[in-house]
This record gives C-alpha cells, structure tokens and sequence, in this order.
C-alpha cells in the first residue's frame, strides 16, 4: 500500500463504510446515508483503491468487513465521534452553554481573588470550568505567551508587545511582623532599622519583589541588595508562617495577610514617605481571538471587587 494514499480517504467514505456495516446492504446503507447506491459504492470503491485492499465482502447474508475493513471500522467511529465532540463544543461556545477556561495566575491572584470570584462566577455560568495553573508573575507571562494558558493574572504591567493588558484590581504591599516583635509598639519605623532587621524576601520573578524593588530605589535610593535578607521564599503562604515564626520581616499583599491581620497573628508598621500601591492585571496574546466564553468571564472579572481589608 501507498502510504500517501492513505490520506485521500474522506470522512465522507469513513461514514459510507461505518453504514453499510451496520446495514449489511449497499442499498439500505446508500438510503440511511441519503446517496444514491453508485454514490456509496463509489466511497467504498475509494476506499479499497487508497489502501490496495478490499473492506468489505459480499455474503449470502449480506455485507461483511474484511480484516482491513474492520481495522478501519474501528478507527472511522473514532475519528466520527471526535467529530461530534468539536461540533458539540463549538455549538457550546456558541450559545454560551458550557466550556473550559485555562488561566494562568501569579501568587496572590491564584491563591487569594480568583478562588472567591470564580465560586461568584460559577453561581452564574455552572457550565464554564476554569483550570488554575499558579506561577510567579515571569512564569505567568511565559505560559500565555507559549499557548500553556488563555488568559493571564499577574501583579504587574507587562511590557511584552505581544500582550494585551488591562487593569483590574487595586493592591497594597505592607510591612509585617510576628505580634511580639517590638515594632508592634511604634508602629512607624525608620530606614536604618529597616535595614538592620532580619528580612525574608519573595523569589526572583515575583511581581511583589520587582514592585518593592522599584518603590526603594525611587523613594529612598537604596536597593534590596542593601536588606539584611535572611531567607528567600518562594510563596506568600511560606514568608506569612516564616514571619509568624520569629524569622524576619516582609513586605506583602494585603489581600494575602488580611485573615492573619485580623487574629492578630500579624501586625501591619508603616514605613514613613513609602505607600507601595500596585494593581493586578489581566493578560492575553494580542493575535488571541475571544470566545463568547471568555468575553462573558472577562466581563464579569471587571465588575467584581476582592474585600477590603483594613489594618
């Protein structure tokens, strides 16, 4: 057999063999398949000559398929039913009825605002699924920009012209202490013992790292390279049980600490003249074509509003 001729069978001839298998009967499979019965031979005639070899034989009791016949069979429902599956899938995107969203999220967004607005999201649209994968803000960026993800949640502007970016939540970095730390007591410190205290920083790649990067050199001209870094942890639930524990300092979302700040297992100081405010971002590939899907969810993430926490 010629290799290459295999893929000049059709879907059309798949469907006249899978027919008149199960009708055992050129006529009745032509009929069921509203062709007329030289239209049908003729699919399974195109059949044979793409693999040198016959499908099908005719019996006292009709139709029967030969060895490659049923080999083909078997492989034609396949292919048919994946068929189905797509133009099921597409209809549903259609009509809005049901689907599957990837999304891709750094830190604060995947753990502490996406989980509370897709249970709102989900109250409305049951049918649409979302599938979380949670990164640092670099490798966020990377699975949109690779096709790992659709849509892309990150804690800064990404500069990459190949994105589209559109601002959605507010955000505010503080500095936390364990509830006996003697900085609980004055509330506002100074740069000199910021510098002295033990520090424990988020990994490179963290928007939250960049953002307090950028806000010391602009306000105070100093670098992290300049903290008295102890540990470098690489999640906001590790750095809260770090500084609870005794073992330093961080800067960190509010939206990350707000259950803490209220047992009073953390306490927020204020470091004069540096307010680190930032926002969060969607993020999609600018040659991305929207699905009604993702319009409806985009929609709703623009009108929805994580809880404040006050400190």
């Amino acid at each position: 057999m010629n290799r290459e001729h295999f893929k000049n069978i059709t879907l059309q001839q798949m469907e006249a063999l899978i027919s008149l298998a199960e009708e055992r009967s050129f006529s009745r499979a032509a009929k069921k398949m509203l062709l007329t019965q030289p239209a049908l031979t003729k699919n399974i005639k195109n059949i044979e000559d793409s693999l040198e070899a016959k499908v099908v034989h005719r019996s006292t009791g009709g139709i029967v398929l030969t060895a490659a016949g049923k080999i083909l069979y078997d492989y034609a429902g396949r292919i048919l039913r994946l068929r189905n599956e797509a133009k099921e899938k597409i209809i549903q995107l259609r009509e809005n009825t049901g689907g599957d969203i990837y999304i891709g999220a750094s830190t604060i967004p995947a753990t502490y605002i996406l989980p509370r607005a897709l249970s709102l999201f989900r109250k409305k649209h049951p049918d649409i699924r979302a599938h979380i994968k949670a990164a640092d803000s670099e490798e966020t960026i990377n699975m949109v920009l690779d096709k790992q993800v659709e849509i892309g949640f990150i804690g800064k502007n990404p500069l990459n012209k190949k994105l589209t970016a559109q601002s959605l939540w507010k955000d505010q970095l503080i500095l936390v202490v364990p509830p006996n730390h003697r900085w609980c007591k004055k509330k506002t410190i100074t740069m000199q013992e910021l510098l002295a205290e033990p520090f424990v920083i988020r990994e490179k790649g963290s928007a939250t790292r960049d953002i307090l990067g950028a806000c010391l050199k602009d306000t105070f001209s100093i670098s992290l390279a300049q903290l008295n870094v102890c540990a470098e942890i690489g999640s906001s639930e590790a750095i809260k049980e770090a500084v609870i524990a005794g073992l330093g300092f961080s800067v960190i979302s509010v939206h990350a600490v707000a259950r803490e700040l209220a047992q009073k297992l953390l306490f927020a100081v204020s470091l004069p003249g540096c307010t680190i405010e930032r926002h969060f971002y969607l993020v999609y590939q600018r040659k991305l074509e929207l699905t009604v899907l993702h319009k409806v969810f985009i929609d709703f993430l623009k009108s929805y509003q994580p809880e404040k926490t006050s400190y």
